[in-house]
């Protein structure tokens, strides 16, 4: 299917982006905006977790990465995919993402920008159109929506834990369609699961190394928009969370869409973060103040 119009969710990891493809795609009138154009172009996959951390000589970094256990290896997501003939995979990723209103919608990473650009690059139709014009000719009526996190501190900690297990979603871990349940009502084979994981351990230099990455990132992200004279819609990660249905719905409106008479909201996806996601925010924030400013914990007083 041939869209009639489109939009590009763009955003760095963790950044939120998640919650809001999967608020847009439930509306069913929002195309189905998922990671189409997340492979590399060397590899043809996603990013594997050592990836984030080319460059770094830390072996002690490395050394986390590989213990982890879970979907370490990710396939590509169209056997269609291919460096040679980049259209026929464009063909299919229109066609998984539109929905029958001619709406279509997909996240784009700034990680995997410039793999993209070179491989639709490959297509001689668009091998001579200049960055500024060459998403707006590939996707036809293109709007760019931006997602944004504030708090990078947390970002970049919730990145370090995603990367050490090779694990973006809960939903990744464990799936939700198992028949028999234990008696606390959880699938029966999540303790072994959950034991088998990787150790998530708090590593301050990963966590300051992502925090840069993704700061990098988004000024990229600033540098193409003012280039290309693009005023994308800003969505602010925190805003969207904290309401999320008038969040949604407002961005429809932004985007000239109105949900069907008929929509209801379906329950949130389970938040991320966790104690993991508090505690090394915290202990990263204050080793990383501590030097500069002495910081000393703060005595505990006794009642």
């Amino acid at each position: 299917m041939q869209p009639d119009r489109s939009y590009l969710v763009c955003a760095t990891p963790r950044s939120g982006s998640t919650l809001v493809c999967h608020a847009l795609g439930e509306t069913g009138v929002a195309g189905r905006p998922e990671e189409y154009f997340e492979a590399l172009r060397h590899s043809g996959r996603p990013r594997r977790p050592e990836e984030y951390f080319l460059g770094v000589e830390d072996q002690s970094i490395r050394d986390h990465l590989g213990e982890r256990g879970v979907g370490a290896e990710q396939t590509p997501r169209s056997p269609l995919w291919s460096r040679a003939a980049y259209d026929r995979y464009l063909e299919w990723a229109f066609e998984a993402g539109t929905t029958p209103n001619g709406v279509f919608g997909a996240k784009l990473m700034w990680g995997y920008f410039g793999d993209f650009v070179s491989l639709v690059r490959n297509v001689p139709a668009y091998r001579d159109v200049p960055l500024a014009e060459l998403l707006p000719a590939v996707f036809p009526n293109l709007t760019f929506v931006r997602v944004v996190r504030a708090n990078k501190v947390r970002q970049a900690v919730s990145l370090w834990k995603a990367v050490q297990t090779a694990t973006w979603r809960e939903d990744q871990a464990s799936s939700s369609s198992a028949i028999s349940v234990e008696d606390d009502g959880s699938p029966p084979y999540r303790t072994f699961i959950e034991e088998h994981r990787p150790q998530l351990r708090f590593h301050y230099r990963a966590i300051d190394h992502l925090l840069r990455e993704l700061l990098i990132e988004e000024a990229s992200w600033d540098a193409f928009f003012e280039h290309a004279g693009i005023k994308p819609i800003l969505v602010l990660y925190e805003n969207f969370a904290g309401d999320y249905e008038t969040s949604t719905l407002n961005l429809l409106d932004r985007l000239d869409l109105s949900p069907p008479d008929d929509f209801t909201f379906q329950p949130r996806m389970k938040k991320q973060s966790d104690s993991f996601n508090d505690d090394w925010t915290k202990r990263y924030s204050e080793l990383r103040l501590g030097t500069e400013f002495d910081l000393v914990p703060v005595p505990t007083v006794k009642k």
